[in-house]
């Protein structure tokens, strides 16, 4: 009899190992496969079975959680959507997330370790902590600023404190509501096709995500290459520069809009923006001196993220003179995000260094406490720091005597830049209107702000449109409402 309940007892414990075996199995080696099953909709239920963190712009919250009562319980909601979602982006049951939402998911969701007292602990009981905040580097007036200011209009801006790479700004026009898109009923697919079918592209983030060839503001950048590599040594000298400008090796001349451009200065042609001259100095800085020059301020990077990823601008420095000479002057394979832009009128207003943008300043825990900060980000000298100081000096004097006049603002000190930047085919299109500025308040020591507008379809005879009618009326809207603002930090 005995031996029977030995039998069976060794029977039973065989069993019990070859349950413990099989659960450990599907507990760890299988549980990778399972949880990314199609079939497998715990971790969608569980995803939304709390309240997502927020997105906070000046210390106010502009996302939120709703309770739906079903079963993918707590849905997003967003205040003002269409005025932050470039910077937001959407979470949605249906079509995931993009932008902030995106890149600070973990956090948002509360799926990050670093949101967990006992990340281990938490791991092994799979207790999800509450989601954690997102602290963005926005100015909310400068938002608004720049949104209402392009309006109905297609178009960005972007507003960059030089000093230290916090984006105060980044707006895209058209754009939509990402509340649209937050459920997974029909109503959301609907949203969907609508957005995606739009010809206008509302949901194209236009400030980081689409280059434009930059037109004349990208003479900064050539009167920097012209500076360093001491093709031109004194501003106000004359330049050996014919208009019309016969381009090297071909028979397609070269023109100006206005008139005086014929061996103009650099003053007179930077002021009054003198293609001819311009052309010629890319032409005499060479290839390598050229694509430095625009790789140095940022062109052809393609690992920007500020947090999300953004397009990179690029520059094509060719060995053929032609091409090189309308390169340098904004036009040919020349393109550009507003971002970058801004980066480059920020260079200028911050000595020669231009920092890394970044949009999140801080990311905390639900209860208040700091889960991580941006911390300083480091300087890259793009330019001679007496470079600098000469560019501050012409871009200046576009605001105060030339076609940048439109932007000057009362107790300040405003440099800028305008561009009309011709596109299509024959460059029929209706031109782009581009001001790159940076502002000074005459009480603060360093430049405050520096900005990007492009407008893409002003409202006005093409004849007319130039980026000091259209596009600096705008900037300047953007750079009062910082200069208005108390300093951040």
């Amino acid at each position: 009899m005995t031996r029977y309940i030995q039998h069976a007892a060794a029977f039973c414990v065989l069993l019990l190992v070859a349950l413990l075996v099989n659960t450990a199995w599907l507990q760890v080696l299988q549980a990778p496969s399972y949880g990314v099953n199609p079939a497998n909709r715990r971790p969608t239920i569980a995803r939304y079975e709390q309240p997502r963190g927020d997105i906070l712009v000046g210390g106010r919250a502009v996302t939120g959680s709703r309770d739906t009562g079903e079963q993918l319980r707590y849905e997003r909601i967003y205040t003002d959507g269409p005025l932050y979602a470039p910077v937001t982006g959407f979470a949605s049951q249906r079509y995931g997330t993009a932008f902030l939402e995106h890149s600070e998911d973990e956090l948002l969701s509360g799926t990050d370790p670093m949101l967990a007292g006992f990340p281990l602990w938490n791991g092994f009981t799979r207790v999800q902590s509450p989601g954690g905040d997102v602290v963005t580097t926005l100015n909310p007036a400068a938002q608004r600023a720049a949104f209402d200011g392009l309006g109905t209009r297609k178009g960005a801006v972007v507003a960059i404190e030089p000093t230290t790479g916090r984006i105060l700004a980044l707006v895209s026009t058209p754009s939509y509501d990402p509340a649209e898109l937050s459920g997974n009923g029909p109503a959301v697919a609907a949203a969907w096709a609508r957005l995606n079918d739009d010809p206008e592209k509302p949901m194209l983030n236009r400030a980081v995500r689409q280059t434009y060839p930059p037109g004349s503001t990208f003479k900064v950048i050539t009167a920097a290459a012209a500076l360093d590599a001491g093709v031109v040594r004194d501003l106000d000298a004359r330049t050996d520069s014919p208009d019309p400008y016969r381009l090297p090796g071909s028979t397609a001349r070269l023109v100006n809009e206005g008139e005086g451009c014929r061996d103009a200065s650099l003053r007179f042609a930077f002021e009054w923006s003198c293609n001819t001259v311009f052309a010629k100095l890319g032409v005499d800085v060479g290839a390598a001196g050229m694509e430095a020059a625009a790789r140095s301020f940022g062109f052809d990077d393609p690992t920007l993220r500020i947090p999300f990823s953004v397009v990179p601008s690029t520059f094509d420095a060719p060995e053929d003179r032609a091409q090189r000479a309308l390169s340098s002057i904004g036009q040919y394979n020349t393109r550009a995000t507003p971002l970058q832009m801004a980066m480059v009128a920020a260079a200028v207003a911050n000595g020669g260094q231009v920092r890394s943008p970044y949009l999140v300043e801080r990311t905390t825990r639900s209860g208040g406490s700091t889960v991580s900060a941006a911390g300083s980000r480091p300087a890259r000298q793009v330019m001679r720091p007496t470079t600098a100081v000469r560019l501050r000096e012409l871009m200046t004097d576009v605001v105060e005597e030339g076609t940048g006049r439109n932007a000057a603002i009362p107790d300040a000190t405003v440099g800028g830049k305008t561009g009309t930047a011709q596109h299509g085919i024959g460059n029929q299109g209706t031109p782009y209107a581009w001001f790159i500025s940076w502002a000074q308040g005459d009480d603060d020591m360093d430049p405050r702000v520096a900005v990007a507008v492009v407008v893409e379809d002003a409202s006005a005879r093409r004849g007319d449109i130039s980026g000091g009618g259209t596009a600096a009326p705008i900037a300047k809207a953007v750079m009062e409402a910082v200069l208005h603002s108390p300093r951040a930090g």
